[in-house]
């Protein structure tokens, strides 16, 4: 798969997914208009979204539900206007949760099963973002992500290389390590953990570690966010583990050229050069991937306790 893109890849109706051995997943909700085109150049309409998510709910679920959100809307499709969305808005279907923040006593969404990500198609969501922690456990998080955002015109044979020396490094820490595409231009590498370390914890090792990551190589990394640090370099972006930040979800479509994903692989997979956006919604790269064993079975169970000593 080295060097396959996804606008390379021809797509196919997600009735391929019968090879992906996945049950029917059934919704009560409707979608109005299903045929409205969500990425028209690649003709994707919003019950294909749908039966996307239908396809990968079983893998994506532990993942999505009852986590706060963060939604990327583009009702009139991705080449309209799009909006990032985190609180409720008139007319949300009941399927899409509210709770409050304890902390600030702000809104937050959530859902709780297969008809909240249908109600989330609904209304031209086309990309779902997460907390790196559950409601019930908002203040303990449950991964550590590195999100390698790599600067104009960088390879992806760089990124590639990136995930795998942190891999590298986390493996010197005893930290287990997995790793999905962006359905961008990076990788995302995700460490589990027990939900026992807070934010502030979580967050400070991260950021140590994307600077230990520079340090030992600063011509190919940098942990600070301006433009002019990230020249030539691959930012580490460790500020997604901050409290109220936000990641792509696995298995998320991605508002991109190619109508992507954010896809879970294994890490033979990206040795072996999978690209950042190899995973078109219903290309057979995606279909075939999904045909296989789900790398990320068993991440939470290989959940560490965060030990800075």
């Amino acid at each position: 798969m080295r060097g396959e893109r996804a606008e390379e890849i021809v797509q196919e109706k997600p009735k391929a997914a019968k090879n992906a051995k996945t049950p029917a997943i059934k919704s009560s909700v409707t979608l109005s208009h299903p045929d409205k085109l969500l990425w028209p150049r690649e003709k994707i309409s919003k019950s294909g979204l749908l039966d996307h998510y239908r396809l990968v709910w079983p893998r994506m679920e532990p993942f999505v539900v009852e986590r706060p959100l963060a939604l990327v809307r583009a009702p009139d499709g991705v080449e309209g206007e799009r909006f990032f969305q985190k609180h409720a808005s008139p007319g949300m279907s009941d399927h899409i949760h509210r709770a409050t923040d304890p902390e600030d006593g702000e809104e937050i969404l959530y859902i709780k099963d297969f008809d909240g990500l249908a109600a989330l198609v609904q209304i031209g969501v086309v990309e779902v973002h997460v907390w790196g922690a559950t409601i019930d456990r908002i203040d303990t998080p449950d991964q550590i992500v590195f999100d390698l955002d790599p600067d104009e015109g960088i390879g992806s044979d760089r990124v590639r290389d990136a995930a795998l020396d942190i891999r590298a490094r986390l493996d010197e820490l005893s930290l287990p390590a997995f790793v999905k595409t962006s359905g961008g231009k990076g990788y995302h590498v995700v460490v589990p953990l027990k939900p026992k370390a807070g934010w502030s914890e979580v967050k400070g090792f991260a950021h140590d570690f994307a600077q230990a990551m520079e340090q030992a190589a600063p011509e190919r990394f940098t942990a600070t966010l301006s433009k002019k640090a990230r020249e030539g370099r691959i930012f580490i972006d460790y500020l997604r583990n901050g409290r109220g930040s936000t990641t792509v979800a696995p298995y998320s479509s991605r508002a991109k050229k190619g109508a992507t994903v954010a896809m879970p692989v294994r890490w033979d997979e990206v040795e072996a050069g999978v690209a950042p956006d190899a995973f078109p919604l219903g290309g057979r790269a995606t279909l075939r991937r999904l045909a296989q064993d789900d790398p990320w079975a068993d991440f939470f169970s290989r959940g560490k306790l965060l030990d800075r000593k």
